[in-house]
């Protein structure tokens, strides 16, 4: 009975471990911005950001991922964040990312 026990001990220790690894993804995931799945990465949006505080911008059309348009900013600190892509400040946002691709 004493091995029965000793040989259950380390299943349930990493029985354990695992459990709170996935507790611990799964708190991490539920307050980002921006999930890496098989559906609509942006989950809330802005209705704009100072065009300064912008890196670059990733717009990508509805698709069987996502019914919508999505428009993802990598801001110059390394965030990302998800825009309106109706907004008219989002559109702008564009047209001026977009021109300043095509005239360097």
């Amino acid at each position: 009975m004493a091995r029965t026990a000793t040989a259950a001990a380390p299943r349930l220790l990493r029985a354990a471990m695992l459990l709170l690894l996935l507790v611990a993804a799964c708190r991490r995931a539920a307050g980002a911005p921006v999930v890496n799945e098989l559906r609509c990465h942006c989950l809330q949006t802005l209705q704009g950001i100072h065009l300064k505080n912008i890196q670059s911008v990733k717009v990508t059309p509805p698709g069987p991922h996502c019914g919508q348009t999505e428009v993802i900013a990598t801001l110059k600190n390394g965030q990302e964040a998800c825009l309106n892509p109706e907004a008219p400040m989002v559109k702008k946002i564009i047209n001026k990312m977009l021109n300043k691709g095509s005239t360097n």
